[in-house]
């Protein structure tokens, strides 16, 4: 299933707005590197692999803008380790 992607930059945060509910993955901006700091499914959106969509979809976003990444969350480290085609963004 495909999601659109919102940059909601006033909150600090990429989500995907479903069914009334918001999955996000929020982020820090520091020395111009985007430290993803959580990634939050609500549990009614559990077990269809939105929070690895979301993940993708951000570290896509963020490539394009030439922007790096900083996992900083125990999901996007271990996406990081499972997903190693994008350690050039996360260094």
């Amino acid at each position: 299933m495909s999601y659109t992607l919102i940059h909601n930059s006033d909150e600090n945060q990429y989500e995907y707005q479903i069914e009334g509910q918001i999955a996000k993955i929020q982020y820090e901006v520091v020395d111009g590197k985007y430290h993803l700091t959580h990634t939050i499914v609500p549990k009614e959106l559990g077990g269809r692999g939105i929070a690895k969509s979301l993940t993708n979809d951000v570290l896509t976003a963020l490539q394009a803008e030439g922007k790096k990444a900083v996992a900083g969350c125990s999901f996007i480290v271990k996406y990081q380790e499972n997903n190693p085609e994008w350690n050039e963004l996360f260094n």
